[in-house]
């Protein structure tokens, strides 16, 4: 009787919400690749029942990425709830799928025996992602609760720089002597179960743990059980220094299309396995930095209070209003010249606006071009020439049509030759400060996506300011 009252229970709670099925995305996403806002609803209404048996049927089933975007999209007052709730069953690994300021705020509720036990579960990678944002005594104390080898893996990857990639490696791998058969390795491959979910190459070391190469696993169930591991490995494909940039670690991956490479210290020891998955996390998120900070709002996020955001765009906009007065100042010596022709002041936002468009196309293929390496001392003279001659032919262009434009508007045809020739000169100048800007905060080791926007938009509103006006002040008055 017990039992069948359960069931009812149970089949109640299907009635008002509908049960979601395995095939996952399909279901919680829209057509527009949102979380359905009546999958979201359902999961509120659970978690405001505190139905626990809904949650662990169809959120813990969800895969990591999937419940990390439904996280993102609930209420602030309903995720650490909903934590509670799913209890063993909320997979942490979820909380690498969103934003800093998202996960710190589940994490810093939640247990610290909690946090261990579940950090026990995952791949080192994502344990060492949650583990670096915590306090140093937090930290401490979830390490302590960890079993020793874990430890010790984990504080070895922490103690990597941030940004490293040994800090975004995977400390589990599969590694075996050179004088190994292939059917030992195959055996010890079955019987062990310390080992990584998934692999895709086994590496060969020596006992000091020096890395002496490797072999994939499809050679290793093409070769007979007696061939020793020597006789098949081969060079390990670009091995990656455990303090090597994460950018460039990417870089290799793109470069030599890998799926997995070998992490090493400074001894050329093994130390842990970068793989593709984790690569593809750095490229978005380098992207997405490059593109952030491009518009000098630094690791921005859009989890951030009013207040973060806020002391996140006020140093770059104070710097943005410093050069403002530059440019007005500019302004300010020709005052006679525009008050005696006024059609200059509605002209000038022209010349200084198609300027400042043209060096931010520029700057932005160049910062990227920087960036994935792509742009160096070699090929900078073929660049620059190569913009430059874009932006005469655009000044071109774009000078005769405004000029034709500005003559007709003020039936003056001095007034349209003047702002032709300004708008050429001041193309010309941004495609040239649109490279020659970022080329050298990079030489001189500043950030160009950081910096390159402020002074490339400097450099086109002065000359477009002095060249329009000066022309127009030397030819009139």
């Amino acid at each position: 009787m017990t039992d069948k009252g359960a069931e009812m229970t149970e089949t109640e709670n299907e009635l008002i919400r509908p049960a979601v099925s395995d095939e996952g995305f399909a279901d919680i996403y829209d057509e527009d690749g949102h979380v359905r806002h009546d999958f979201l609803t359902q999961i509120g209404a659970a978690i405001a029942d505190r139905d626990v048996l809904y949650l662990r049927q169809h959120v813990a089933k969800l895969h990591e990425t999937e419940l990390g975007h439904v996280i993102e999209a609930i209420q602030p007052d309903q995720r650490l709830a909903l934590v509670r709730l799913m209890g063993a069953d909320f997979d942490l690994t979820a909380l690498t799928e969103v934003d800093e300021a998202i996960r710190m705020q589940i994490v810093d509720q939640m247990p610290n025996e909690q946090i261990a036990a579940a950090i026990g579960e995952l791949d080192s990678d994502d344990a060492v992602y949650i583990l670096e944002d915590l306090d140093d005594d937090d930290r401490e104390e979830i390490l302590a609760q960890l079993p020793f080898t874990e430890r010790v893996r984990l504080r070895r990857a922490l103690d990597y720089p941030e940004s490293s990639a040994g800090r975004r490696m995977q400390t589990e791998f599969v590694a075996v002597p050179p004088f190994w058969t292939v059917g030992q390795t195959i055996d010890y491959m079955r019987d062990e179960e310390d080992l990584p979910e998934s692999f895709t190459q086994i590496f060969v070391i020596d006992p000091t743990f020096k890395l002496l190469g490797s072999v994939n696993l499809d050679q290793i169930l093409r070769t007979k059980r007696q061939v020793k591991i020597e006789t098949i490995m081969r060079d390990t494909n670009h091995p990656i220094s455990a303090l090597m940039d994460q950018e460039e670690a990417a870089q290799l991956f793109e470069q030599y299309d890998l799926l997995s490479a070998a992490v090493v210290d400074e001894n050329e020891r093994l130390v842990g396995v970068l793989t593709i998955d984790d690569v593809v996390d750095v490229i978005q998120e380098e992207a997405e930095e490059d593109l952030l900070r491009l518009g000098g709002v630094g690791d921005e996020e859009l989890s951030d209070s009013v207040r973060e955001t806020s002391r996140s765009r006020i140093p770059w906009l104070a710097v943005n209003l410093v050069t403002a007065f530059l440019a007005a100042s500019v302004i300010g010596v020709f005052e006679a010249t525009i008050e005696r022709i006024v059609a200059l002041a509605i002209l000038m936002p022209i010349v200084a606006g198609m300027g400042g468009n043209a060096g931010s196309q520029t700057m932005t293929v160049t910062v990227r071009a920087l960036a994935t390496r792509n742009l160096d001392i070699h090929n900078a003279f073929r660049v620059v020439r190569r913009e430059a001659g874009v932006g005469l032919l655009n000044g071109l262009v774009f000078g005769l049509l405004i000029g034709l434009v500005a003559g007709l508007w003020f039936q003056d045809a001095n007034i349209g030759g003047i702002i032709a020739a300004a708008m050429l000169i001041n193309m010309m100048a941004a495609a040239i400060a649109g490279i020659l800007i970022p080329l050298l905060l990079d030489r001189f080791g500043a950030d160009p996506a950081v910096a390159s926007a402020v002074f490339v938009t400097t450099v086109t509103d002065i000359t477009g300011f002095l060249a329009f006006l000066g022309l127009a002040t030397w030819w009139f008055m």
